[in-house]
């Protein structure tokens, strides 16, 4: 897995080790950390750039399935640094492709993202739709789809998309540049700070939790007959910015106006997946609802951030 010291590569790994699963990390740990990883025999961390061939090649020889979850995941960044961030997610996915390739891999899936869908006012979001990529960090995933599907048709590497919508859950640092806006808010209203909101707050999103995630990837890592094939992994809903401070606000028992400042550049208003695809061909059911998942995650940031804080 490319990645798994990430977000969400590190509960897939979590899900593979209590599966049984033997498990390789390929990880620069530039957006991971490494106390993500689980501490288990069954997992080895091969560290290095994963756009670099030969070590890419390394480790991912003998490996049965490639999840690539390593990227730059940052709409912001990609904007100021174009040429970086391509590196990370162009660069280092063809290389993981050309590894996968020639190693004999079974299939290959790649994170993908909502992002390339665009600012379409159409709802929801269905995986036949013309991408429509805002930003550099959007093109770059769709380039990636792109590659993934061409490696298909060109070498019969079987590769499958997942396109993940605003995903949310422990693990999720308030402190990264790269951090979601759940993150963020759950760290200000902890904090006694008022939220700060891009917009008007009435902008929506289908915040997904990441155990739904981790359950969409590995059916799509196992569910034959996949090859080349696109899938939205979401719940399917529609949640604004100012209903999701509300929520928080009374998991926390808070009660904080929140600030308003400037929309950001490429930021998209709406957001909602279509995921009868998902729900038809791999499976898939979203089983958590919003206010569960966010209360683990409001469960583990007082444990895990405000715990660690108090304890240092």
């Amino acid at each position: 897995m490319t990645g798994g010291g990430g977000f969400i590569g590190s509960h897939l790994v979590a899900e593979l080790v209590r599966r049984g699963e033997t498990v390789r990390i390929a990880d620069n740990f530039s957006t991971g950390r490494r106390e993500n990883v689980p501490a288990d025999g069954s997992v080895t961390i091969f560290e290095g750039d994963i756009a670099d061939q030969a070590f890419i090649a390394q480790a991912v020889a003998g490996c049965d399935y490639v999840l690539h979850q390593a990227a730059i995941p940052s709409v912001p960044r990609s904007v100021a640094e174009p040429v970086a961030t391509n590196h990370a997610n162009v660069d280092g996915t063809l290389a993981v492709l050309v590894a996968a390739r020639d190693a004999g891999v079974r299939r290959v899936v790649f994170a993908g993202s909502s992002s390339v869908y665009g600012n379409s006012a159409v709802l929801p979001k269905r995986e036949d739709m013309r991408p429509a990529p805002m930003t550099p960090y959007a093109l770059q995933k769709l380039v990636g789809e792109q590659y993934c599907q061409m490696f298909t048709q060109l070498y019969g590497l079987e590769t499958v998309t997942t396109r993940y919508f605003n995903v949310f859950g422990p693990r999720q640092q308030p402190g990264s540049p790269y951090s979601g806006v759940i993150s963020l808010f759950i760290d200000a209203l902890a904090s006694g700070r008022q939220p700060l909101v891009h917009g008007d707050g009435r902008q929506t999103r289908d915040f997904t939790y990441v155990g739904e995630v981790v359950r969409g990837v590995l059916a799509a890592a196992t569910t034959p007959a996949l090859g080349g094939e696109v899938f939205n992994l979401a719940v399917g809903g529609r949640i604004s910015l100012l209903e999701l401070i509300a929520t928080i606000q009374r998991l926390l028992g808070t009660n904080l106006e929140p600030v308003f400042g400037p929309a950001r550049e490429g930021d998209v208003r709406d957001s909602q997946a279509d995921i009868v695809k998902a729900r038809e061909k791999l499976g898939f059911e979203p089983q958590a609802s919003f206010e569960d998942g966010l209360r683990e995650t409001v469960k583990w940031y007082q444990a895990d951030v405000l715990g660690a804080g108090k304890a240092g």
